[in-house]
């Protein structure tokens, strides 16, 4: 069981996803996932609800802070230092839509946005070190930075954190690029003009068309049909119900 107790900055650690529909959101991604959910009670706590798989934690839900907000899922890079991080995000070129703040006894955090426009958040654990459980079905496997200006994004990530940059060619104009930390790809940068700059989020499964069917049944649609990616997978884009974005990708024959 790939089973994770830290993660190494640069790292995606967590993802949640902002829903002004909380309870849809919730049956939705259980139905699909067999994800438990436990809401936080207190008060400040916002409806803040932790979703679990095997008695772990995976993900998260929580209702916009603003109203009109579009339901989105955010990808959290890890850091040992999130005030640090944000000073680094500065000297960039990039914004820091929130001083990074501590989250009850969880950890510290902040949101930023890239040069190009990309929203992540990035984390400092101290209780809570991120996802337990990833890599398997029903639970994260992949971030990924889509930009029209990838270039510049790679610049950006480069400095603040680190990342060593691995070129893969994907028969596009520019190349897939595979962030590094310690010679292992840990997230993906993709030029991509068909949307907003934002970082994508995907999770395993055990049969991408399955998956697909029983979201329909769910309520949600599928905006990019089953494919295949050589070596890498079958993949496929969903909206949920209440129209957050992700994918899902089944690991390619062993």
């Amino acid at each position: 069981m790939p089973d994770f107790t830290a993660y190494e900055p640069g790292t995606p650690c967590w993802i949640d996803v902002t829903s002004p529909d909380l309870d849809a959101t919730i049956a939705f991604y259980s139905g699909l996932f067999g994800w438990k959910a436990n809401r936080d009670p207190r008060p400040e706590a916002g409806g803040y609800t932790m979703f679990s798989l095997k008695g772990k934690s995976v993900a998260a839900a929580s209702p916009p802070q603003e109203e009109d907000t579009p339901p989105y899922w955010t990808t959290y890079l890890a850091s040992d230092d999130a005030d640090a991080t944000a000073a680094l995000v500065r000297e960039a070129g990039g914004t820091v839509l929130a001083e990074p703040f501590d989250v009850f006894d969880a950890g510290r955090m902040t949101v930023a946005l890239d040069p190009t426009g990309a929203a992540f958040g990035v984390w400092q654990a101290a209780a809570h070190h991120g996802a337990e459980l990833a890599n398997e079905p029903g639970t994260l496997s992949w971030n990924e930075c889509r930009t029209p200006e990838a270039a510049a994004a790679e610049q950006f990530y480069r400095a603040v954190f680190g990342y060593e940059i691995r070129p893969m060619p994907m028969g596009m104009d520019e190349p897939y690029r595979v962030l590094e930390v310690g010679g292992k790809g840990v997230a993906g940068l993709m030029q991509w003009a068909d949307e907003p700059p934002h970082w994508a989020t995907t999770f395993n499964v055990a049969d991408t068309d399955a998956s697909c069917a029983r979201a329909e049944e769910l309520g949600a649609r599928v905006l990019r049909q089953p494919h295949d990616i050589p070596t890498i997978g079958r993949y496929a884009v969903l909206e949920d119900p209440v129209g957050a974005v992700f994918g899902v990708i089944q690991d390619p024959p062993s």
